[in-house]
């Protein structure tokens, strides 16, 4: 995704604006068909905890949507309040989706809702996908703190 991006800005200076907007338009394409089949995947690179400032992520997380199994490997910093002894899963885990909600688009956006219960806690992923490719993810638990992430749909282009 960032070599993509980055060949993207880069080749963008060059680019006349009918070219530029005909590849915006093909990146949005893409990342519309990716939440139609329900399958995609977002790397993350901010995290932003409830308490706290928010931190640069230099290791590679994660949350994928397969059809009906989310996959998510993301840091958590933050109060637990009920959660097993050393930590339980935390945020890394795969699991069943249990409701899946997708508002459509609006505007530039689509908002997905994701509920989950990993065994040891029930989950709300409330994702926010841009028509750029830029993601929001915010995950709020029923034992935990909220924490947010900030990153970028994977984009693989022909």
């Amino acid at each position: 995704m960032a070599a993509f991006l980055l060949m993207t800005a880069c080749g963008s200076a060059s680019m006349t604006p009918q070219q530029k907007k005909a590849q915006e338009q093909k990146v949005a394409s893409i990342v519309w068909e990716k939440l139609d089949a329900r399958s995609f995947t977002i790397d993350v690179d901010y995290m932003n905890p409830l308490r706290g400032g928010g931190r640069s992520l230099t290791s590679p997380y994660s949350i994928t949507v397969n059809d009906n199994t989310l996959d998510s490997h993301l840091p958590y910093m933050g109060q637990a309040q009920n959660v097993p002894y050393g930590g339980g899963k935390g945020l890394t885990f795969t699991d069943e989706i249990k409701e899946y909600k997708d508002t459509g688009l609006q505007k530039d956006r689509r908002v997905i809702t994701i509920n989950i219960n990993n065994g040891e806690d029930t989950l709300v992923y409330t994702i926010t996908v841009f028509d750029t490719g830029k993601a929001d993810v915010h995950v709020s638990s029923r034992n935990r703190d909220d924490i947010s992430y900030l990153g970028n749909m994977k984009i693989e282009q022909e």
